[in-house]
């Protein structure tokens, strides 16, 4: 079974988020939206699938990153996350919440080996 098929997003933690979007719109050309950014690509292997990657300065006051103290978070793409989940589980990973799923995929968080909380989405 694949585990994680590549990086879905990039979350930091900033002063004030606002501000952070536009000067990297200035300065590096990033075309930001409300969320941050999205990069967008084609899978090597089947042009036809397409898949994105989020790039979100969050404000630095966020509870979604915790229990981690980090300044981060990544959000890694999984192919099949029931499966994943049961075989983490084995495996004695901490999983945080319950599987939520949305229009665009499911999601469901866990804790690395230093307390990292790490993001797992399953893209529709």
């Amino acid at each position: 079974m694949k585990r994680v098929t590549g990086i879905g997003g990039i979350f930091f933690k900033c002063k004030d988020p606002i501000k952070m979007k536009e000067w990297y719109k200035t300065h590096l050309g990033i075309d930001t939206n409300e969320y941050g950014a999205a990069f967008d690509w084609k899978e090597m292997s089947d042009s036809d699938a397409k898949g994105s990657l989020t790039w979100s300065p969050t404000k630095e006051t966020t509870e979604y990153f915790e229990p981690s103290k980090r300044e981060f978070m990544i959000n890694y793409t999984v192919e099949n996350l029931e499966a994943l989940i049961d075989e983490l589980k084995k495996e004695e990973v901490t999983i945080l919440d319950e599987i939520a799923v949305y229009d665009f995929g499911k999601f469901v968080h866990i804790l690395d080996l230093e307390g990292n909380k790490v993001e797992l989405w399953e893209p529709k």
